[in-house]
């Protein structure tokens, strides 16, 4: 099936996408301008069409969860210890049998293509060069081949799965991954019904949806009038359920985790029903609004696991949602996370500089991180441990912080009909 058309401009200056009225051209930054994902952020709002930008930034109702997902790592604070030999920083570690230059990966994202044209191809070449694994999505702007073919060829991906209601889809498209190398098998189970996605549902759909929809397409079941999200989530299973596990269990050899836990006992079960990890993860804000985000969960579930007599090598817990700063993969680490997986920082570093900007915003992370291990006295990931971070105010949602610039001056408020 033909890829989806882009939205996003070619490169240099552009019109402002939110600013109509406004003539004046944007000069897009140098790359090397770019010191943190939320400069990425800000070129990214400037040069995408508003459909692909609406897509992308939206998050679920108020958007609370949405804000939240960043602001609570700001509620865990440093407690650094001194005096430790860090003359040498090691960044790199393993998860799920896969090497990685930092705690990191990339997590699974639609429609790739809407930031740029390489879309999906671009972010598997860009997670090899950046020594992470790329988690590859099923609603994709690219087909399944297209991504496994541009693997280079001793590159590690994971996969994301919808779930189809007729399974002999499903286990046909899990048969082809897992014979074409894909090491891990992430089910996302906090997806029964799609959000509601404000800044999306203004828009018209207009753009083609994802591969996987084809038959869908082809038949005129895809609504088209609520924006990209409501496009592309027609086929999604609402009746997957525990039950169901034993069967995936069956029909792959692959690490199965769940991603969408959101709860402690959640994660119990998975461990019990024999999976092998879970993420935490509120769908990057974009599902139930007023969740906790992913990193005030890790606690509990990690407090959870031990209870229940899990070992921490025989199931991982990883997080995703709003991981901006080498300090915030620093702090999850702490609390038992093996990795961060990062979704809009990727899209938004591809749809300003394509396949090099996602290169850099990785490295960037890499530098952040590397000071903060330095200034904290561990040398090395397995030296991050919970002593080295206070979380009294973790779920304490009340607590005064200061004014956090680069969140306000790169998050565009929802607006009433009125003001559009």
């Amino acid at each position: 099936m033909a890829a989806v058309v882009p939205a996003s401009p070619a490169e240099g200056a552009t019109k402002r996408s939110d600013d109509v009225a406004d003539s004046a051209e944007f000069v897009k930054p140098p790359l090397a301008a770019m010191l943190n994902t939320f400069d990425f952020e800000s070129v990214a709002r400037e040069t995408m069409e508003p459909q692909a930008w609406g897509y992308y930034s939206s998050g679920g109702d108020d958007e609370i969860t949405l804000r939240d997902n960043h602001m609570a790592f700001q509620r865990i604070t440093m407690r650094p210890r001194i005096l430790v030999n860090v003359a040498e920083i090691d960044l790199r570690t393993s998860f799920l049998g896969t090497d990685s230059s930092l705690p990191l990966y990339f997590t699974a994202t639609a429609l790739a293509k809407l930031a740029h044209q390489d879309g999906e191809v671009a972010i598997v070449k860009a997670a090899k060069k950046a020594g992470v694994p790329y988690m590859l999505p099923t609603l994709s702007s690219y087909t399944l081949d297209e991504m496994l073919a541009a693997r280079a060829p001793d590159q590690v991906c994971f996969s994301q799965l919808y779930v189809n209601p007729e399974r002999s889809r499903t286990q046909e498209y899990v048969e082809k991954l897992e014979a074409n190398g894909v090491r891990a098998l992430f089910i996302t189970v906090d997806a029964p019904q799609l959000g509601r996605r404000e800044k999306d549902m203004r828009n018209k759909f207009t753009q083609q949806g994802s591969d996987v929809q084809g038959d869908d397409e082809d038949e005129g079941e895809v609504d088209r009038s609520q924006g990209a999200t409501r496009a592309i989530s027609s086929y999604i299973d609402p009746g997957l359920n525990w039950k169901d596990m034993p069967w995936f269990r069956s029909i792959t050899k692959m690490p199965i985790l769940l991603k969408g836990v959101q709860c402690g006992e959640d994660a119990v079960m998975a461990f019990e029903a024999g999976l092998q990890g879970a993420v935490l993860s509120n769908h990057g804000g974009r599902q139930l609004d007023t969740c906790r985000s992913g990193i005030e969960v890790l606690p509990e579930v990690m407090a959870a696991l031990d209870e229940a007599g899990c070992k921490r090598e025989d199931f991982s817990i990883f997080i995703d949602g709003g991981i901006r700063r080498g300090a915030d993969i620093f702090k999850a680490v702490a609390l038992g996370a093996k990795a961060c997986g990062v979704g809009r920082p990727v899209l938004y570093s591809l749809a300003s500089y394509g396949e090099k900007g996602i290169v850099r915003m990785v490295h960037m992370l890499m530098d952040e991180l590397q000071m903060v291990m330095r200034l904290s006295g561990t040398p090395n990931v397995a030296s991050i441990t919970p002593e080295h971070v206070i979380t009294r105010n973790l779920a304490d949602h009340i607590v005064p912080l200061p004014s956090d610039n680069l969140v306000q001056n790169t998050y565009m408020p929802l607006m009433p009909a009125a003001r559009l």
